[in-house]
């Protein structure tokens, strides 16, 4: 798994993920799209290209993008990148993939 070299500062969290938000979460200023970390790293994952993952991978590591997996919401992912980034990221590769988030409507 490729970890940071040293922790980044929320700070400079911030700078590494605004030009991503911009580029990725067309639908929302990147100050709004930040205020959900999470879903910015997952629209990298899910669209952004090779530079911008590992731009992603080696400010933040892989454990953070797998615990954006485990916190996905239902839309976040498609079924390849679903199932892509669960071998990438998991120690063991022939694991079950689990199913990806589902929206569930009422009580």
């Amino acid at each position: 798994m490729l970890e940071p070299a040293a922790p980044l500062s929320p700070a400079e969290v911030e700078d590494l993920l605004r030009p991503m938000a911009a580029q990725l979460i067309w639908w929302h200023p990147p100050e709004q799209a930040l205020r959900r970390p999470d879903r910015v790293i997952a629209q990298v994952m899910e669209l952004g290209d090779f530079e911008m993952v590992q731009r992603l991978r080696q400010g933040l590591g892989d454990r953070r993008l797998a615990e954006v997996l485990q916190r996905a919401e239902a839309g976040w992912f498609s079924p390849r990148s679903w199932t892509y980034w669960h071998r990438k990221l998991h120690r063991h590769p022939s694991a079950p993939v689990p199913p990806l988030p589902i929206r569930r409507f009422g009580a």
